[in-house]
């Protein structure tokens, strides 16, 4: 495996930003995509979050953009606007090496402001396909000399329903452009759209098992619809993770969820589709930021987030299919770190968890969680208190990164 980027072809610049960030090994995806991209040569690239790939496409996006040319040169399509923002904040730490103009374009932002940047002129745009789709439509962005373009998240912009808006975008590009698809799967309907917009693809992929699951220990608990959230509430008393995300099938449910653990006393919040973009930007960065402890979302509001510091997933509802699973518990267990993964699983849900455990190779250790030792609503908001007083938090300004100082676990007798 290659020790720096350097020898993937990355500049002594770019190089030097990455380390400032403490990067200084690619990943698996970024050593085999990188050298390819920087050739001009397509890629499908199949990797989950969490295994480098926004830099995977990124950095021979900055080598290759032209400065000198005022005008819009790479364009990445992501399906959430949460994704947008991250990849937006990840290119603009590149920038410290070249002085790109890079432009988010996503729902919920003023477009007026938008379209001041455009017309001093942008060489990356990183957006949503509906508000790209509107830019185009008042002829506000023009991608005729766009010579890159990545499709990120491809296979939830399939579920998502934007196929078509994806094809009608692509068809404005250059057609002698360089092509980037990126996606955990890749069911059929990718496979063909890469026939038709891919010019001879290279194609990668990463092993999900071992990129997301080895760091990562997971249970299952069993348990009934009615007992499920008393379940869950014992599970978070006795693991006092320092930072979760629960995960529910629809916003209905992580409403409900999310204003019953308020009502017991926990720190948490919620993420879906309902809220207002400035009220899941809020959210989210009061998430990133560690002052709440749990975050109840749904699939498509949490796809995308990466945030250092989770070292707990909850799968109050168990994944539609295996690949859901593998990508929820990705977001914890990151960077060598380990991390905890709980799915709460019904009579009913059987079957999924048969499907997971197959896809995954792995029997999952099942536990049952008796009555007794729910605690009352009392002892949770005292318990709560307790893992709020052991936090304390640093902020390191010399290298930029939150750091996490938290009061010996008197239980086990060493650091958490």
């Amino acid at each position: 495996m290659t020790n720096n980027f350097k020898i993937l072809g990355i500049s002594k610049e770019l190089e030097k930003v990455l380390e400032r960030d403490g990067i200084t090994k690619p990943t698996p995806i970024q050593e085999q995509a990188i050298p390819q991209l920087l050739k001009g040569k397509d890629v499908i690239a199949q990797a989950h979050t969490g295994t480098g790939k926004t830099f995977a496409f990124m950095l021979p996006i900055m080598e290759a953009i032209d400065i000198t040319k005022p005008y819009i040169q790479a364009l990445i399509i992501t399906p959430t606007r949460e994704l947008a923002i991250q990849i937006t904040n990840e290119a603009k730490k590149l920038t410290q090496a070249k002085n790109i103009s890079i432009l988010a374009v996503y729902g919920g932002q003023d477009v007026e402001r938008q379209l001041r940047k455009l017309n001093k002129g942008v060489n990356i745009v990183i957006g949503t396909p509906g508000r790209l789709l509107d830019h185009m439509r008042r002829k506000s962005i023009d991608l005729g000399q766009v010579k890159m373009i990545v499709l990120d998240e491809a296979d939830e912009m399939l579920n998502m329903g934007f196929l078509k808006d994806v094809e009608e975008i692509i068809y404005k590009t250059s057609k002698t452009r360089q092509t980037m698809l990126f996606s955990a799967t890749m069911p059929k309907q990718l496979r063909s759209l890469a026939v038709r917009y891919m010019k001879e693809p290279v194609q990668i992929q990463i092993q999900s098992e071992k990129v997301t699951l080895d760091e990562i220990k997971q249970v299952v608990i069993e348990t009934t619809d009615r007992g499920k959230q008393d379940a869950l509430c014992s599970v978070i008393d006795e693991e006092r993770p320092f930072m979760a995300i629960i995960f529910c099938r629809t916003k209905r449910r992580v409403k409900a969820l999310n204003s019953d653990l308020r009502n017991r006393g926990y720190n948490s919040d919620e993420i879906h589709g309902d809220l207002s973009q400035a009220k899941r930007e809020k959210v989210i960065n009061s998430f990133r930021d560690m002052k709440l402890q749990l975050l109840v979302a749904t699939d498509v509001a949490a796809r995308g987030l990466d945030i250092e510091g989770i070292t707990h997933i909850f799968n109050y509802d168990i994944p539609e299919d295996a690949e859901s699973y593998i990508h929820r518990i990705g977001r914890t267990g990151r960077a060598g770190e380990t991390g905890k993964a709980f799915t709460f699983v019904t009579p009913r849900d059987q079957q999924d968890l048969i499907a997971i455990e197959n896809k995954i190779r792995m029997n999952l250790k099942k536990r049952k969680i008796v009555k007794d030792n729910v605690k009352d609503k009392t002892n949770r908001n005292n318990t709560n208190e307790q893992i709020n007083k052991k936090q304390d938090f640093r902020w390191n300004k010399d290298s930029g990164k939150k750091k996490t100082i938290r009061s010996i676990d008197k239980r086990k007798g060493k650091k958490k």
